[in-house]
């Protein structure tokens, strides 16, 4: 890639940048600097321990990830910036995560697809700069390349890593997507904020499969996020069953975050809107969408890219971990024979546990 040079920004644009954030629905917008070092030691020492686990990945890209003059070349400041997502007019989430014959999606899935609202709010505001200063060395990342997001987002002030290893910010919880511009201005950085999350462990003890090992410390191979979404394979079977009905994603650390008390609903029609009754459709209904289905109604989700394989294994293990009923067991033999042995190994899986 061809190097940036570093540029002499004009007085006041960082001011300016953050007013046009703002403008654009953007939560927050922080300057950070490029100096990752400590974060690199602790990503080094987490992969060491494979707790990525097959998200190979997360190794491939090396030091790329925490030095971001070596992923954009001539990088000197990163813009931050904060985009809100709770969607306040969804199903209460603790309400739904107590109807077990209900599918849990993470609530950050309920809308459109964040990837292509994000970076296209990034690139608005990168417009808005090249408009006032004229064309300007940068590029855009939303969650869509080796960019340490929270490390960044810590540096820049706009809240601290938490016990969960999730951003926490006092003015919105956690709740909420990250974005970047990686730029050669030579902005002014935004000063880093403490940790405010004392002595409370309330995420630690909400995580259904103690993934999170430690306070900071997050071993990913244990996390429903990453088995439901990142991890192809077989759902390892000790623990399917504290999996409860969440089919993709998990927010359980986050719900029991008091910090979270001030998350900031979504202003942004994408995040607002719940597709496809997603906050409270039944296990058995959602088990039936073939993959045409699957496929159109959830074009321009999130959801989409882990595939009608992997969706029909999570709600196989939803099913599974459901009260038993005669509705749980027909959808769960009505894809018995099903072609995909990934699919046939969780639906057998959760029928012995319907049938016991």
């Amino acid at each position: 890639m061809r190097r940036m040079n570093a540029t002499a920004p004009p007085p006041g644009l960082s001011e300016r940048i953050r007013a046009w954030g703002t403008e654009l629905g953007f939560g927050a917008v922080a300057i950070a600097g490029t100096d990752l070092a400590p974060e690199e030691a602790r990503l080094l020492d987490w992969l060491a321990k494979g707790w990525h686990g097959d998200m190979d990945y997360m190794a491939r890209h090396g030091t790329a990830r925490s030095r971001p003059a070596e992923l954009v070349p001539g990088t000197v400041s990163v813009i931050s910036v904060r985009l809100d997502y709770w969607p306040g007019q969804a199903r209460d989430a603790i309400d739904l995560l107590g109807r077990p014959e209900l599918g849990y999606v993470s609530r950050y899935a309920l809308g459109r697809d964040y990837h292509k609202v994000m970076r296209a709010r990034l690139q608005d505001l990168a417009d808005r700069i090249t408009e006032a200063i004229g064309e300007f060395p940068h590029r855009v990342f939303a969650d869509s390349a080796p960019v340490m997001e929270v490390a960044l987002a810590a540096r820049a002030g706009l809240g601290w890593r938490g016990k969960h290893t999730l951003l926490l910010s006092r003015e919105a919880g956690s709740l909420f997507f990250l974005g970047e511009i990686y730029t050669a201005l030579a902005l002014e950085p935004d000063a880093p904020v403490g940790d405010h999350c004392g002595t409370c462990t309330s995420c630690l003890r909400a995580c259904p499969t103690g993934a999170i090992v430690a306070p900071y410390e997050l071993d990913a191979r244990l996390c429903i996020s990453y088995l439901t979404i990142e991890h192809k394979g077989s759902i390892p079977e000790h623990l399917r069953p504290a999996m409860g009905n969440r089919i993709y994603g998990c927010d359980d650390c986050q719900l029991a975050c008091p910090w979270n008390k001030w998350a900031q609903a979504a202003t942004i029609p994408d995040f607002v809107e719940v597709r496809n009754g997603l906050d409270g459709a039944s296990l058995a209904s959602l088990f039936a969408w073939t993959e045409g289905q699957f496929d159109e109604r959830l074009a321009g989700s999130a959801i989409r890219r882990i595939g009608h394989e992997r969706w029909l294994r999570n709600i196989a293990v939803a099913l599974g971990n459901a009260p038993r009923s005669e509705a749980a067991r027909s959808a769960l033999a009505s894809r018995s024979d099903h072609p995909s042995a990934l699919v046939r190994e969780h639906v057998a899986w959760a029928l012995a546990r319907q049938e016991a």
